[in-house]
């Protein structure tokens, strides 16, 4: 274990060379969403859409991934989580190409939207149900590290999420104001997904062996999209169900922000798609910071729950001062105050239903986990979009209320928690 007072997991070089290929795909998959956070909008106004279908591209996504997370999470458990991997990166890596197609589609309407359009749709479809592999990354980053390195190491990808969505949203706008246009960054798309693809079949070495792994149950796929019904079947630990709670309600809340955010951005500040990509780039500067290093200087000093309760706080005080100011650099100033509150939250949930969850159901919790972000992307967004062309800026008043809700539910959690639990998984990590 390369843990000591001056080190820290991640930056041990054996651990560093297993989570590789996890750093891929978790940057891989940040950067299908965020590659398109400048560039979509103005995709969607090209074929003459109103703000509501940019929502539905944003749901589409969310709505294909919420029915492949918990399955392909499940089935890691049973056939491992090499093959699932590679499979599911191969159809991310194919729907880029549909929609390199998409754009090369005659300016033809169907059923009131362009042809074009359509098939865009088509290919976030197939990236999203392939990108449920986010959750059976999650599981291979379980495997390999002990209770101690989670906290580090899901603040670490979170870091490395970050960058993504620095990178991405910066490579979408660029390739999309050079002669190639929206071209330019489906290429950019296919050739970054090639690579990953390779990397987790050259690279990555199985981290589920035969003898943990857990007989395939036949479950009809309808039947898997009831998350109440599987949480009920699975029984995990009181913790990991307050957890799943707490995470609905922050879910529900990036929800609403991500299908916003770049629209409030672009009214605000009169934003074009290259503009609006630099900015998304200085995001993901914070959001890379503060999860990579913030969140690990948080839980060291407070521990994984009070800095969840605290990026939930911030997370709430954020939404509404970036509403309070049109000036850019007090925007920005009160933008960090949320981002900083959102990096403290993201990596701790993954953390938190790491640590507690049963190592043998590590695949099918994670993908859980992964379906409440996928359920809440794939139904709220749209709403989100609509509000936000209705009541504009004041739609992010609405949007506090969420992540208050999710403070109070993990407050009232931390305070009630089995502390012998806490005992046990401290004697563990001791040992």
């Amino acid at each position: 274990m390369c843990l000591n007072n001056f080190q820290i997991p991640y930056l041990c070089h054996e651990m560093n060379k297993k989570l590789l290929p996890a750093y891929f795909l978790t940057f891989v998959n940040v950067l299908g969403f965020s590659i398109l956070m400048p560039v979509l909008p103005f995709i969607v106004e090209s074929y003459g859409a109103p703000d509501w279908v940019f929502g539905l591209l944003l749901s589409l996504y969310a709505a294909f991934q919420f029915v492949g997370a918990p399955y392909l999470g499940a089935l890691s458990d049973s056939l491992g989580r090499k093959p699932i991997l590679v499979i599911s990166q191969a159809g991310t890596l194919l729907s880029w190409f549909i929609f390199l197609a998409a754009l090369y589609l005659p300016d033809y309407t169907l059923f009131g939207i362009g042809l074009g359009l359509l098939v865009i749709g088509i290919a976030r479809a197939l990236d999203g149900v392939t990108g449920g592999n986010a959750s059976v990354a999650n599981a291979y980053v379980s495997d390999i590290t002990t209770r101690e390195e989670k906290s580090y190491i899901f603040g670490f990808l979170g870091g490395i999420g970050g960058i993504g969505l620095m990178i991405g949203p910066g490579i979408g706008g660029i390739t999309a104001s050079t002669s190639l246009g929206f071209k330019g960054t489906a290429l950019a798309a296919i050739a970054i997904s090639t690579l990953t693809l390779l990397t987790i079949i050259f690279w990555l070495k199985e981290s589920h062996p035969k003898e943990k792994r857990s007989l395939r149950k036949k479950e009809s796929v309808i039947k898997n999209l009831f998350i109440i019904r599987r949480i009920k079947v699975l029984d995990p630990k009181p913790i990991i169900k307050l957890l799943f709670a707490t995470k609905l309600f922050f879910s529900i809340m990036m929800a609403f922000y991500i299908s916003t955010i770049s629209l409030f951005i672009i009214d605000l500040f009169k934003f074009d798609e290259y503009k609006l990509g630099l900015f998304m780039l200085v995001v993901g500067v914070f959001l890379s910071f503060n999860q990579a290093f913030m969140s690990r200087i948080a839980i060291k000093k407070f521990g994984e729950f009070p800095t969840l309760l605290i990026g939930l706080a911030l997370s709430t005080v954020g939404l509404i001062a970036i509403t309070l100011t049109a000036n850019f650099w007090l925007y920005i100033t009160f933008y960090y105050i949320m981002n900083l509150g959102l990096s403290l939250t993201f990596p701790t949930f993954n953390a938190l239903i790491s640590i507690h969850a049963d190592p043998k159901k590590q695949g099918e919790i994670m993908g859980i986990s992964e379906s409440i972000n996928s359920f809440s992307l794939a139904v709220f967004p749209v709403v989100g979009a609509f509000l936000y062309g209705k009541i504009g800026f004041n739609v992010y008043y609405l949007m506090a209320v969420l992540p208050f809700a999710a403070f109070s539910i993990a407050l009232y959690g931390y305070r009630h928690r089995d502390k012998r639990e806490d005992e046990i998984l401290d004697h563990q990590t001791s040992n």
